[in-house]
């Protein structure tokens, strides 16, 4: 069984029910700013998560329009932007990173600069092929992998 809250993922076996078998982070570089989320009622932000279809993967939304994919069989996640210039035809999706701390790389995004108005609070994935669907705001995304 998959759950979420607000800053993981965790994956439990439902015959050990004292702790979960994995964890992902999610949202890790909140953790500083949960004060602030919490008067501005983003702590309550129900962010679904759901099982990859075809895969061993678990996807699940994110603020910004950000949506992060957890590889199970690989250990690897990845973050990505659900956008009108990620969702033409024929393109692929890119990587997103968030930096924490006044260094960043030029290919992340600050904290500060985060949206938390624009988030993916609804995603499915196809049962047998490698479609995800993602709803932001009053927006559909589908995205389809190989």
């Amino acid at each position: 069984m998959v759950s979420r809250d607000y800053l993981t993922v965790k994956l439990w076996d439902l015959n050990m029910d004292s702790r979960p078998i994995e964890t992902y982070n999610v949202h890790e570089y909140l953790r500083s700013k949960l004060c602030s989320l919490y008067e501005n009622d983003c702590i309550f932000d129900k962010f679904e998560v759901v099982w990859g279809g075809p895969s061993n993967s678990i996807l699940t939304g994110s603020y910004h329009n950000f949506f992060r994919i957890f590889d199970r069989t690989n250990n690897k996640d990845a973050c990505f932007e659900a956008s009108r210039e990620s969702a033409k035809p024929k393109t692929q999706l890119k990587h997103c990173k968030v930096g924490v701390g006044p260094k960043r790389r030029k290919d992340e995004i600050s904290v500060e600069m985060l949206d938390f108005n624009h988030k993916i609070l609804h995603a499915h994935w196809h049962p047998t092929d490698n479609v995800i669907a993602v709803a932001a705001t009053n927006n559909l995304y589908l995205f389809t992998g190989k």
